[in-house]
């Protein structure tokens, strides 16, 4: 009942994980991981807040990811909107990446309602110059990968359109 949904900036990732809750008939719970760290960031949040239905139940949980989606009613479809963010968040108030992950991991495996999550494929560009970049970069890369492991389907998110992304041991037996 796990999704992980996989992009690039704009690569529709979002805009799938809505469509996808807006066509279930289970309640919803969006949990926003953007904190407004500037005005353009303020703005965004402004804007998609306005743009999700109104009978949405919303959390708003910059770093406390895992106690989110635990309080989230187990009957509901979930959307954890997103991971690239959530880590940087994490990142930002010095709290432990690898503690932060595993709980969350635990708290998704916990989970039996449909729950979606959303996340950056950051990994396919340059290696990064700065060390906390690289870090990020691993950090989210790893997490992604525990994800998908979780998830019963991953999509990697292209233009609007999307790759199913398979475990590729199943690809090579």
């Amino acid at each position: 009942m796990l999704t992980l949904l996989l992009g690039g900036a704009r690569s529709g990732k979002s805009t799938l994980a809505v469509q996808m809750a807006e066509r279930q008939h289970l309640p919803v719970v969006f949990v926003a991981t953007a904190e407004a760290f500037d005005d353009d960031m303020a703005a965004r949040i402004r804007r998609h807040r306005h743009e999700r239905p109104a009978h949405w139940t919303t959390i708003e949980c910059p770093v406390a990811l895992a106690e989110a989606v635990d309080a989230a009613p187990a009957d509901s479809f979930v959307v954890v909107d997103c991971l690239t963010v959530w880590m940087a968040n994490l990142m930002v108030h010095g709290l432990d990446r690898t503690d932060a992950a595993a709980a969350l991991l635990a708290a998704l495996a916990r989970r039996t309602a449909p729950t979606v999550v959303v996340s950056n494929e950051v990994g396919m560009g340059i290696v990064p110059e700065h060390q906390m970049s690289r870090e990020y970069r691993d950090d989210l890369g790893r997490l992604n990968q525990q994800v998908a492991a979780l998830a019963h389907t991953t999509l990697l998110m292209v233009a609007g359109r999307a790759t199913r992304l398979d475990d590729p041991w199943t690809l090579l037996t």
